[in-house]
């Protein structure tokens, strides 16, 4: 079966058990900013697992892409490492268990996939009885192919939340495949045993102290990495040589005019070259783009990585934008993203391509003079924190740096490489380990949710509610009522008040009752269907079942509601200027302004900005309906609507469309009609990142501000040069070139008062062992003018040396000068400008013909010039 095979039969069977086939979800984790990648099929459905949200679909199956990037340098080195790959799943939220799971896993494994059972092995958590029973009764799986492991391999479990015990299936490959030893068996680190499927049986909830308590509502996830299956079933020795791999590093092969199977550093360079690129394509198809930090990091590190063992392979022109088109053309029938963005993704590899072709030769410069320095010192090995600091800072693989260095006769301390790079996997290690599965927090609102009951919101529709408090909390502990002047939050069972969401700040409100009042100053929504409201107490007091009416502030929603609706339309506009690979990148609205970040590689332009600003004003003008309706993924992505940016799986979704002009699909508040927002101003067009740029605009309210604000400094500017604001920029222009006309007087009249300058300074020319030798005081204005009289006086006395000082406010400036004909006899203009500056308090330093200084003491500037001739003294060699 090809991997395309696979994968469709994976999710046809579980379609067939009642799952409903959903998308791959985006490898970058939107609504989770504690993990910067999807490493995982079930990391989509977390929010279902730890109970903070409810899937419309109890029984779900995808096939979801993945990143994993801890083990970088293992990639091509091993059968199976991947930084990315695909992975089967089905997953159950609180429908069916282990009596569904495991024979459906046999079932599959054996009917469809056709694997021998025979050849098969189970593994159970050592505890699970429950496991055991079902493989040995159910299924029928002999007794000695079913092997207890320990909670280090079978036991999944991510700080606090729901984790549980899991069983895999492995399959036997042969003898031929094992390490020989008598030992060998499943979990054996060899090749003979391969697992292919691990089933998750998520039944309990870890608490913060580490207890485990039981699941009312219990869950399946499983994984079956894609990759490996194929390499199964496809029966190849690795992964790479299945289909999804292989294309792909014969299109590089031919790039390169190599074969895969002839050399083995070829295979590993194609290998890390073909898994590369696939992450890489797909990260950016995705969102990212490559920056200095985050999943930009590891962005630019994989395509730096690449590219060096490109280079390895001889190729020193372009080539990652090819491959990454032979990934598209491999994968893009399964993942439309690809093909959809393919424009946006190649410009991005390419550009980023380019870029590392500059810092190559920074790092190949660093090389040099780590190697230069060597040589100097009588050393014979490069120093393994260099070697890694080339790795990790210019994308140099070890293998690189050896080949440089054993060039120049050097060795690598490949010992001292290793251990800075154990330092960073540890640390990464351990950043790891401190990413919670469910914050505290949101654990303890979860449980609260259970208690309470959900919240009720009705603010697309309303902006006042009657409500009933449910709970008060203060530094998240559970209190029976608050005072007038303490800042508490709370729960409502009703509210009207947006909670902050999809780069959408929360609504501000005012709650009142007889003798309270509550001014709410942020709302959030730590889990699905409860809303806490922070506010302080202005009056009164406020106690749990109080009745209450929450009234939102008006004037701040609608304000918000322009800017919200306002992003829709600027989104519109920009793909239509700049072209269909503009998406959304993130977003602020507030109701001062809102901040719109998208996807292009250079700055507009001031025409590009006026047609921008122009076309929305346009939709503004035309009072374009604004209809809001729920309709389904598929429904709406017929329709054309723009992507969610905090997409989240489910099959209704909320659509938002202007007229005929703009179609998203979008949670947030908005307005009526497009006429509404009044008027579209900019503000401010900027860079964030590679390919990531930044608009900054305000709408209504914020617009006429702005052109006040506008108005009110032409209005002081045409006051300060005595004309009417319509004639402002012609007598500007007229101001400008009298200036310009006074500069040019000011160069003449300066040029001539150092020659007359110069002359006074020839009187204190001094013979010094037969040398001559001036230093003065000089009245120029900065460096430049400073130089440019030295350079007057060498043309004067033909040979010897000149040193001038120049107070400038508190500060001193000091040129040094040696003719060339001088350097011999031992004149050095670097070392003399450095002792002579020391007498002023500063320092300096340059070449032998020309150097300069600063000092912090201009009072002393007459004891340090006169300090030039003893100075020079000392240098002159007889």
């Amino acid at each position: 079966m090809t991997g395309n095979e696979i994968r469709e039969s994976f999710l046809k069977f579980f379609e067939k058990k009642g799952h409903k086939i959903l998308p791959s979800a985006s490898l970058i984790p939107l609504s989770d900013p504690s993990i910067l990648w999807t490493a995982a099929g079930m990391v989509p459905f977390k929010p279902y697992f730890t109970g903070a949200a409810k899937s419309e679909f109890p029984r779900v199956t995808t096939c979801q892409k993945c990143i994993r990037t801890p083990d970088i340098e293992s990639v091509g080195k091993t059968a199976r490492h991947h930084t990315f790959f695909e992975m089967l799943g089905n997953f159950s939220f609180g429908d069916y268990f282990k009596e569904n799971a495991i024979p459906w896993a046999w079932e599959y494994v054996t009917d469809i996939l056709g694997l021998p059972a025979d050849k098969l092995w189970i593994t159970v958590y050592q505890d699970d009885d429950e496991a055991f029973d079902t493989w040995r009764r159910v299924v029928g799986v002999p007794a000695g192919r079913i092997v207890r492991m320990g909670k280090d391999t079978n036991f999944w479990e991510i700080g606090v939340g729901p984790c549980g015990p899991c069983s895999e299936i492995y399959v036997d490959l042969g003898a031929e495949r094992g390490c020989g030893s008598p030992e060998c068996a499943v979990g054996c680190d060899c090749d003979r045993y391969i697992e292919i499927w691990n089933l998750v049986f998520i039944q309990y909830f870890r608490d913060e102290e580490g207890n485990y308590s039981p699941l009312d509502s219990k869950g399946i996830d499983t994984g079956m990495g894609l990759e490996r299956v194929a390499s199964v079933l496809q029966n190849v020795p690795t992964n790479f040589e299945t289909d999804l791999l292989r294309e792909i590093m014969d299109f590089s092969a031919g790039l390169f005019g190599l074969k895969y199977g002839s050399d083995s550093k070829v295979d590993l360079a194609l290998k890390v070259i073909a898994d590369h690129c696939r992450a890489i394509t797909f990260a950016v198809a995705d969102g990212a783009l490559p920056s200095n930090e985050g999943r930009g990091y590891v962005i630019r590190r994989l395509l730096r990585r690449a590219v060096r063992f490109g280079r390895l392979l001889g190729m020193q022109g372009l080539f990652l934008n090819q491959v990454a088109s032979a990934v598209i053309r491999q994968m893009g029938a399964a993942y439309q993203e690809l093909t959809e963005k393919q424009e946006h993704v190649l410009k991005v590899i390419q550009a980023e391509e380019e870029r590392f072709g500059e810092t190559l030769a920074q790092g190949t410069e660093m090389l040099n003079q780590i190697i230069a320095g060597l040589k100097k010192s009588g050393g014979s090995v490069v120093p393994g924190a260099d070697a890694f600091k080339l790795y990790d800072t210019y994308g140099f693989p070890l293998e690189l740096t050896q080949e440089m260095a054993a060039e120049q006769g050097l060795a690598v301390d490949s010992g001292g490489f290793g251990a800075a790079m154990d330092e960073q996997r540890q640390r990464a290690r351990n950043a790891r380990q401190e990413t919670e599965y469910i914050s505290e927090r949101d654990a303890f609102f979860k449980d609260l949710r259970g208690q309470l009951g959900e919240t009720v919101f009705v603010g697309y529709d309303l902006l006042e509610a009657r409500a009933e408090v449910l709970g008060i909390f203060k530094e998240d502990e559970r209190v029976k009522s608050a005072a007038a002047g303490q800042t508490v939050e709370f729960i409502l069972n009703v509210t009207p008040c947006y909670a902050e969401s999809g780069g959408q700040v929360s609504d501000h409100a005012r709650v009142t009752a007889d003798g309270l009042e509550v001014e709410v100053i942020e709302v959030s929504k730590p889990v699905e269907n409860l809303f806490v409201h922070r506010g302080k107490v202005v009056s009164g007091a406020m106690k749990e079942r109080d009745q209450v009416l929450v009234q939102v502030d008006r004037s701040r929603r609608a304000a918000v509601s322009r800017n919200h609706s306002a992003t829709h339309l600027l989104q519109k506009a920009l793909k239509t200027v700049l072209g269909g690979h503009v998406h959304q990148a993130g977003s602020l609205v507030e109701p001062d302004r809102l901040r719109f970040d998208f996807t292009h590689y250079a700055a507009l332009s001031p025409d590009e900005l006026k047609q921008v600003e122009k076309i929305v004003n346009n939709a503004v003008l035309a009072n374009l309906p604004v209809e809001i309706f729920e309709t389904s993924v598929s429904e709406a992505r017929a329709m054309g609507a723009a992507a969610l940016f905090d997409e989240k799986y489910g099959e209704r979704v909320r659509a938002v469309k202007m007229g005929d002009f703009s179609l998203e699909l979008c949670g947030g508040t908005h307005l009526r009609s497009t006429a509404e927002a009044g008027l579209f101003k900019l503000v401010g067009e900027s860079s964030v990142g590679a390919g990531l740029r930044r608009i900054e605009a305000v709408t209504g309210e914020g617009a006429l501000r702005f052109i006040e604000a506008w108005e009110e400094q032409l209005a002081e500017i045409a006051r300060l040069v005595k004309a009417p604001p319509h004639e402002v920029a012609r007598r500007v222009e007229g101001l400008l070139q009298n200036v310009r006309e006074l500069e040019a007087e000011c160069d003449v009249l300066q040029a001539r008062l150092a020659r007359y300058q110069v002359q006074d300074l020839l009187d204190r020319v001094k013979e010094v062992k037969g040398i001559k030798v001036l230093a003065g005081q000089a009245a120029a204005p900065d460096m430049d003018s400073l130089r440019g009289m030295v350079d007057l006086l060498k043309d004067k006395i033909g040979t010897g040396v000149i040193v001038l000082g120049s107070p400038v406010g508190d500060k001193v400036n000091l040129v040094a000068a040696v003719t060339k004909d001088l350097l011999g006899r031992g004149l050095h203009a670097g070392k003399l400008i450095k002792e002579i500056a020391s007498a002023v308090g500063g320092g300096g330093g340059g070449r032998p013909e020309m150097a300069q200084a600063g000092g912090k003491d201009p009072s002393r500037l007459g004891d340090a010039l006169e300090k030039t001739y003893k100075v020079a003294e000392s240098q002159i060699k007889d």
